[in-house]
């Protein structure tokens, strides 16, 4: 599913790839997006045949950039959003999958958190991870950190995946 929404949106913007760093941007723009995040970005990358180490960076750091904005204002915002006659059912629906995916990390604390955003399934991932921390007003800078570890070992995995497996098909 990721794989073909990555290739939805690179053919949405194809026209960006013909600029100097084009490849780039649409790879870093997909990273900031959630549910793909540098899961999408480092299929893009590859795809979009760019080398490993930038494609490394450029992913980690798109999804990296939201993760403190969430951490902070999360708990705020979605407050706001069930206030208002418009947004209540997307902060409900944001509160009920911060409420399902808690258990898991709240068994293992600052470990389950870097699993959960670790490991590369749908659903889980910085900005869900982030989500889940804000929400529970978990401690910010355990959380970021144990989110930048697990952004780095999902980018690992990817790396594998993206570049080894989808590499050698494509």
């Amino acid at each position: 599913m990721v794989e073909k929404l990555v290739n939805l949106i690179i053919g949405s913007f194809a026209g960006l790839t013909s600029l100097k760093f084009g490849k780039e941007i649409l790879v870093f723009i997909i990273s900031l997006m959630p549910l793909l995040e540098l899961r999408g970005g480092l299929i893009a990358a590859s795809l979009l045949k760019l080398n490993l180490l930038p494609s490394f960076i450029i992913t980690l750091v798109g999804t990296l950039i939201p993760v403190p904005f969430i951490l902070w204002f999360i708990k705020k915002i979605i407050d706001w959003m069930a206030n208002t006659k418009r947004l209540s059912k997307i902060a409900k629906w944001l509160n009920e999958k911060a409420e399902k995916n808690k258990p898991k990390i709240d068994k293992y604390g600052f470990w389950g958190l870097v699993l959960f955003v670790g490991i590369p399934i749908p659903g889980t991932g910085a900005w869900t991870g982030s989500l889940v921390a804000g929400l529970f007003e978990m401690d910010r800078k355990k959380s970021f950190l144990a989110v930048c570890i697990g952004a780095l070992l999902a980018s690992v995995i990817m790396m594998i995946v993206s570049f080894g497996v989808i590499g050698k098909i494509v």
